[in-house]
């Protein structure tokens, strides 16, 4: 990217679309803020992927569905740094179950994290990006988002109400530089989708009309482009990157 001096978050960075989303982002002249609820060996082995390719990384653990976590750890990178310019909110979880099944507990885990945590994020880093004048913020939606998918209502709000979110505070923010967008990605090849039956695997390429799943890096090339110079005049747009699974 070409963005110089620049500081970003990322939640859920560890690992998958999180992880390829700092790789592809990372270079020099960029500060990279890798955060997840645990911090462990997968963050720390990031953020080495990450400095290897010429940014500077740190960890920050906080748990995004808790306002005040969220609020301490954006307040510790805007004093370490003096500025954030880019939120990446890709923290995400799963709880699928029927819903004459679900439980009140997976409903308010998920909403909680992919929803609220969204929310959460963004509160805490308007008043930064307000009084500096300029930000990117881009929400990791999904496909299903906006077609649904049975068994997992829970993630499909969560991540419909993304979507309404990320129009509704791109409003907001748009008259002092801040772009607020969205990716939905498809379905992308990722450990879940490796172990599943080799039926359930052909039932949902049947889906896609290029024939194969996305990458977790073509994810990131769509995020790479909504907060780059590049993307300046676009704002409360979902860029949906699903082989054709879906088309709006």
């Amino acid at each position: 990217m070409n963005d110089i001096n620049k500081i970003a978050l990322i939640t859920g960075a560890a690992r998958g679309i999180g992880r390829a989303i700092a790789l592809t982002l990372a270079g020099p002249g960029l500060t990279l803020y890798l955060n997840d609820v645990v911090l462990g060996e997968e963050a720390a082995q990031t953020k080495k992927d990450v400095e290897a390719r010429g940014a500077v990384a740190r960890l920050v653990e906080f748990n995004v569905a808790e306002a005040e976590s969220v609020s301490q750890g954006v307040n510790q990178i805007v004093k370490e740094a003096g500025r954030l310019d880019i939120l990446v909110n890709n923290a995400g979880i799963t709880r699928d179950n029927l819903i004459m099944r679900m439980k009140e507990a997976e409903w308010d885990a998920v909403l909680g994290v992919n929803l609220k945590g969204a929310f959460n994020c963004m509160r805490a880093v308007s008043k930064p990006m307000l009084k500096q004048r300029f930000g990117r913020i881009v929400n990791i939606s999904s496909v299903v988002g906006v077609m649904g998918n049975p068994g997992q209502a829970n993630y499909v709000a969560s991540k419909a109400g993304l979507i309404g979110l990320t129009k509704t505070v791109a409003r907001e923010l748009a008259s002092r530089n801040i772009t607020v967008n969205a990716v939905a990605p498809g379905f992308i090849q990722t450990e879940m989708t490796e172990a599943l039956p080799d039926d359930v695997r052909q039932l949902m390429l049947a889906q896609i009309p290029l024939g194969r799943f996305g990458t977790s890096e073509e994810v990131a090339q769509a995020v790479a482009f909504l907060i780059s110079d590049a993307a300046a005049y676009i704002t409360g747009q979902v860029i949906h990157v699903n082989g054709g699974m879906l088309m709006v």
